[in-house]
């Protein structure tokens, strides 16, 4: 007759001869498999014999090092076995079931040898305990597999202990000092996790996966024991979790990789957290002193910044490749928590922008490079902004009290200037030359913006002048200038030579002689050679009756005037040929007016 020892049989407790026969004679009554009945039922028999009775024998073979529990009686236990008998032969072993054994310790559940034997040991500690039939199965035994009068040999290690005392156990192992906002019910929170069985074996990972475990916080859809760990954690922190099987997984446990009754340990670092109610969040906001103007939605924007997530692991940067970021604000060219927070920014201003994922990328995320739901963290510098509708600003710093004469159109001026960025980084300066630079005014000789601003100058003035890229070098930029930069000018007016009109090499600046070609013939010989023609101009020049092209040799232009006029090329200019080369050029002025 076999006797089979059902998990869940009730506890029998025997203690007199005429019980333990009626004990036992219901017991044979059962046809039954025999699967460790020992550990779950605990037989005291009174024997006749007066003898000393031997108690159980402990070999502690391995103690780990570290022990932060050990076995109580009430405790819950869960451990792997071998059963010998002292000849080492092999009776039962729940390494050969391929599953640990699970049973409550000191009210009756296990063998009273085992039971005494294991309290006080450890998790991953490993004992030999050697027990007297007394305190195993007595003199009546186990069916044909354990004798009666039989002493027991178990080797025994412990994976887990537990009590339905037990709570949720928490150790921070390392936290952010700066710690604004922690794990609260309803945040969605991301996290990586090493998942391990309270003997250290692993059961799932994270990290293993590449991805983080995304979830809301008190929405049910974690572990209880999970749930309470997590609340309270600050972004950057990592955090022990202790739960006992009542706040995992229970008596069903999970797949094949978490066993019924199994305490869980996971090694949680929060990546990041938001809620779905938040706002974009700003902070460490520095502006310069001075801030004429804010920007507003259609103004085109350069920033600089450096993107994190909100443990700091950074997934890009401006900076790394050398160049900012140009785009325009308000019109759903960027994220929509980027767009909020470049409106109302100053030139030069610093800031801390924190995006939640509703207000970035969403849960898809963008690429390899940021993954869903993720909480986004800009440091973002503002270069510059403008609109194309803006137009050059001219403020004047220092204007002389003798301001007669004023830079305009084809005057050739000289000028001292820095050139800068709005942020201040200079780029060009008239310092690093001996002489100021030049140019005449409307000659294409430089950008629209700051030909603008050089105009209405005095000698001495100084001013600031600021061009949009549109009215300097666009959207390319140029060697030395990035592209759709605004430029800072500071400007000093060093010399003025007033030009003449593009085409001309002359101007009268009064009326000219009425018998031009009596004033030009000096010596009254009816030609002018070269020599005479410009004796006759520099004249007019040095009187202040005309004027010459600035900036160009006088020699030269008063001879190419003097080619102009000899129509014949021999030399000298006749009244016949002046006469025809006026009617020539009245009749083009009364052409260009028609």
């Amino acid at each position: 007759m076999k006797i089979r020892f059902h998990l869940q049989t009730s506890v029998f407790i025997v203690s007199g001869g005429l019980q333990y026969s009626n004990f036992l004679h219901n017991i044979l009554k059962m046809e039954a498999r025999f699967v460790l009945g020992f550990l779950f039922i605990t037989i005291v028999s009174v024997r006749s014999s007066s003898g000393p009775l031997e108690d159980v024998v402990v070999d502690k073979y391995y103690i780990p090092k570290i022990c932060s529990r050990t076995v109580a009686s009430g405790d819950y236990v869960r451990y792997h076995y071998n059963g010998t008998f002292t000849d080492g032969k092999k009776f039962d072993s729940s390494h050969d079931r391929g599953a640990p054994f699970s049973g409550q310790v000191g009210l009756g559940r296990l063998i009273t040898g085992v039971s005494r034997g294991i309290e006080g040991m450890c998790v991953n500690e490993r004992r030999k305990l050697t027990v007297p039939p007394h305190l195993a199965y007595g003199s009546v035994g186990a069916g044909d597999v354990v004798p009666p009068d039989t002493t027991l040999v178990f080797d025994v290690v412990m994976l887990d202990i537990w009590n339905m005392a037990d709570k949720v156990q928490t150790r921070t192992v390392s936290k952010s000092q700066n710690c604004k906002r922690t794990v609260r019910n309803s945040d969605y929170i991301r996290y990586h996790y090493n998942g391990t069985l309270m003997d250290g074996t692993p059961f799932d990972s994270s990290y293993n996966r590449k991805q983080t475990y995304n979830t809301y916080i008190g929405e049910g859809w974690l572990i209880k024991g999970m749930e309470e760990g997590l609340l309270g954690m600050c972004v950057g922190e990592t955090r022990n979790i202790i739960i006992p099987p009542f706040l995992g997984y229970g008596e069903k446990g999970y797949g094949t990789e978490i066993p019924p009754h199994a305490s869980l340990i996971f090694d949680v670092d929060l990546v990041d957290l938001h809620n779905p109610k938040d706002d974009i969040i700003v902070e460490n906001q520095v502006a310069p002193e001075s801030c004429s103007r804010k920007s507003g939605v259609g103004d085109f924007i350069r920033y600089h910044y450096n993107g994190t997530f909100m443990d700091g692991t950074p997934f890009d940067s401006s900076y790394r490749r050398n160049e900012t970021y140009n785009t325009y604000i308000g019109m759903g060219y960027v994220i929509a928590g980027m767009d909020k927070a470049l409106q109302g920014v100053c030139m030069g201003e610093k800031m801390h922008i924190t995006i939640p994922p509703h207000m970035a990328y969403g849960e898809k995320g963008a690429g390899e490079d940021i993954p869903g739901s993720a909480v986004l963290v800009f440091d973002i510098h503002i270069i510059d902004f403008h609109n194309p509708k803006d137009l050059v600003d001219i403020k004047i710093t220092h204007k002389p009290e003798d301001c007669n004469l004023t830079s305009a159109g084809d005057d050739l001026i000289h000028y001292q200037y820095n050139c800068s960025l709005m942020d201040g980084t200079l780029l060009f300066s008239s310092n690093d030359y001996e002489n100021p630079q030049e140019t005449t005014l409307g000659a294409d000789k430089v950008i629209d913006g700051l030909d603008e601003g050089l105009r209405g100058m005095c000698v001495g003035e100084r001013r600031v002048v600021i061009v949009p890229p549109h009215m300097g070098h666009g959207v390319n930029g140029a060697a030395g200038v990035p592209g759709s930069a605004v430029l800072f000018f500071e400007l000093e007016m060093m010399e003025i030579q007033k030009g003449v009109p593009e085409g001309y090499l002359f101007v009268w600046l009064e009326n000219s002689p009425p018998q031009l070609f009596e004033a030009l013939d000096i010596n009254k010989d009816k030609e002018v050679p070269l020599e005479e023609f410009t004796e006759f101009i520099k004249l007019q020049v040095a009187e202040g009756k005309g004027r010459l092209r600035p900036g160009q040799d006088q020699e030269a232009i008063i001879k190419d005037m003097f080619n102009n006029q000899d129509r014949n090329n021999d030399g000298k200019i006749t009244a016949e040929e002046l006469k025809l080369k006026v009617e020539e050029d009245a009749e083009k002025a009364q052409h260009e007016e028609l």
